[in-house]
């Protein structure tokens, strides 16, 4: 296991992340991904410390806040020290009856913080995140709100998960402006099956020098290699909950291309997909989620999985991301400068 720092922060986290939207769900959205009890839980809060996973990821929404809670009792069941674990939980989505019981306003962060270190049993929050965007509050209040919670110790770092690029670039101004606590992380969707990341995020988050966390790293499962182009249906929440949304004939032909690189590597073609995303210079983690230890050792294994060039390109080439405006014109218009970047380093 590598460890990479998270963003312009003096944090490292494991370059796999153990994401727990699988713990504690019972008969209802959350039931279908996951609904692992405490033992089931400890076993994979277990195989992923001795694997060398130090960043775990929950969010107060998982299982009305079951998730948390079944998350702080295994760190406490597996006796590891408080400081050898990055916690990164998760503030915006309903909590409540009300118009004021979801969003970014102060009121709702400060009551929500206070409710997530009680389930989680824990004293403070490493990285506490905006799990969407608010169009009802402005990112002052929201950001003052996340500053005062540093600057109490109640959370270490802040993060934002689900933005657009425009978005986090004016949190990240505003943030500097007034001196506020900085935006260290975005958590974001990206996978070899849904590469729109690319077009603005990727280039600012690089241009801030913001670290990502990678969300549905296999797609829902579309990715593991379980699902054909001829129809065969596997089982798994895909089978019942057909989320992230994301282009199947691309994805078919990035599974073909993976399969082949499986065989010749000898390894699965979960592993394959994951390590793309390893390599993907932006990236800092990557959420794995699982329900079982066998699953999450499979997953645990992509650290392992070398790709050479020959393997990304091939991969690059059969998911590529048709060009929009103004991409395409900014590619024919640099050229030639980007050209004269290139030969001083040759």
């Amino acid at each position: 296991m590598r460890y990479r720092r998270l963003g312009h922060s003096g944090l490292f986290v494991s370059e796999l992340c153990l994401g727990t939207m699988t713990f504690g769900g019972s008969n209802d959205m959350w039931g279908q991904i996951g609904q692992l009890g405490q033992d089931g839980a400890d076993a994979l809060v277990r195989t992923a410390h001795e694997a060398g996973v130090n960043f775990y990821d929950t969010a107060n929404v998982y299982a009305r806040g079951r998730s948390e809670e079944i998350l702080g009792q295994a760190i406490r069941n597996l006796g590891v020290p408080r400081e050898e674990v990055v916690i990164a939980t998760k503030v915006h989505g309903q909590m409540g009856e009300g118009p004021n019981a979801r969003g970014a306003s102060r009121g709702h962060i400060l009551d929500q913080v206070k409710a997530s270190l009680g389930r989680l049993e824990m004293d403070h929050i490493d990285l506490y995140q905006l799990h969407g965007v608010d169009p009802a509050t402005p990112v002052e209040e929201t950001l003052e709100a996340l500053d005062m919670l540093v600057r109490h110790g109640h959370v270490r770092y802040v993060g934002v998960s689900n933005w657009a690029a425009w978005q986090i670039t004016q949190a990240v101004g505003v943030a500097e402006a007034r001196r506020l606590a900085p935006i260290v992380s975005l958590q974001a969707y990206y996978t070899l099956a849904g590469r729109d990341l690319e077009r603005e995020i990727v280039p600012a988050l690089q241009a801030m020098n913001v670290g990502l966390m990678v969300w549905s790293p296999l797609a829902g499962g579309f990715l593991s290699g379980k699902f054909d182009r001829d129809g065969k249906t596997a089982e798994g929440r895909r089978a019942s909950f057909d989320f992230p949304p994301i282009d199947k004939d691309r994805a078919y032909d990035a599974i073909e291309v993976m399969r082949g690189i499986a065989e010749a590597k000898g390894c699965t073609v979960a592993q394959v997909a994951l390590a793309w995303l390893l390599h993907q210079p932006v990236v800092t983690s990557v959420l794995v989620g699982a329900k079982r230890v066998e699953q999450l050792t499979d997953n645990l294994g992509a650290v392992d999985v070398e790709l050479s060039g020959d393997d990304l390109d091939a991969l690059g080439k059969v998911t590529e991301l048709p060009m929009e405006y103004p991409h395409w014109m900014i590619a024919q218009q640099s050229a030639y400068r980007r050209g004269l970047i290139e030969d001083e380093y040759r």
